[in-house]
């Protein structure tokens, strides 16, 4: 009798972007962290937990310089393996810590094409609630990252609203789903050539560039067609 094949595992990477230790930031993206590793028995979940405040300096000297450091390079590389990514970042004056977007600023745009993110954030106060939506989509969208429909916000009042525990769940579920499809490797595998890339992105591997394009032409003197 043949032994069933075991679930593939899936690994999900939390990006946390709070300061302090313990950190309300990195409470609400490890339990929805919890929640998708229930979600997805029989599949076993790592999870990587990548702690911004830690690699700061890396971040800062990354943005100034390019210099990518051996710190900084893990970070990217678990999340160039990473199956889900749980981004998470504290909320000041109305937009996610410089901190955060300074990461996700440095990275290479071809890094997150179809990974399924789930974004959350805290704050002080509920008027900051529209950020992770107004403010956190439109960057993963530029990243080409398929972000879950169910946003995570938690003010102080919020811990103690079972409505966040069935914001959680319904995120961690949509998160789970996404991983199970494997649409981020079929997006890849299938149209990555469609894409528009830089010359270097993707790590360095793509080396080519189409000049039969309108721009192209257009840059080297000619006329669009």
């Amino acid at each position: 009798m043949s032994t069933p094949a075991q679930p593939a595992p899936f690994r999900l990477v939390v990006v946390s972007a709070g300061t302090s230790d313990p950190s309300s930031t990195r409470l609400l993206a490890d339990r929805t962290a919890q929640r998708a590793t229930e979600l997805a028995a029989p599949h076993p979940v790592t999870v990587r937990v990548i702690e911004l405040r830690e690699i700061a300096a890396d971040i800062s000297t990354a943005l100034v310089s390019q210099l990518i450091t051996p710190k900084l390079q893990q970070a990217i590389t678990a999340l160039g393996e990473a199956d889900g990514i749980i981004a998470a970042a504290p909320v000041y004056k109305a937009a996610p810590s410089g901190l955060f977007t300074s990461f996700f600023h440095v990275l290479d745009n071809d890094l997150l094409i179809a990974k399924p993110v789930v974004l959350a954030a805290t704050a002080g106060t509920a008027r900051h609630a529209l950020v992770t939506d107004d403010q956190m989509r439109p960057m993963f969208a530029y990243l080409r990252a398929l972000t879950v429909p169910t946003s995570l916000f938690a003010a102080p009042e919020d811990w103690a609203d079972p409505a966040l525990n069935a914001r959680i769940d319904r995120a961690a579920r949509e998160l789970v789903l996404l991983m199970e499809s494997g649409f981020a490797a079929k997006v890849r595998d299938e149209s990555w050539h469609s894409y528009q890339h830089e010359l270097g992105s993707a790590g360095g591997t793509e080396t080519t560039i189409d000049l039969d394009t309108d721009l192209m032409r257009l840059a080297t003197g000619g006329s669009a067609s």
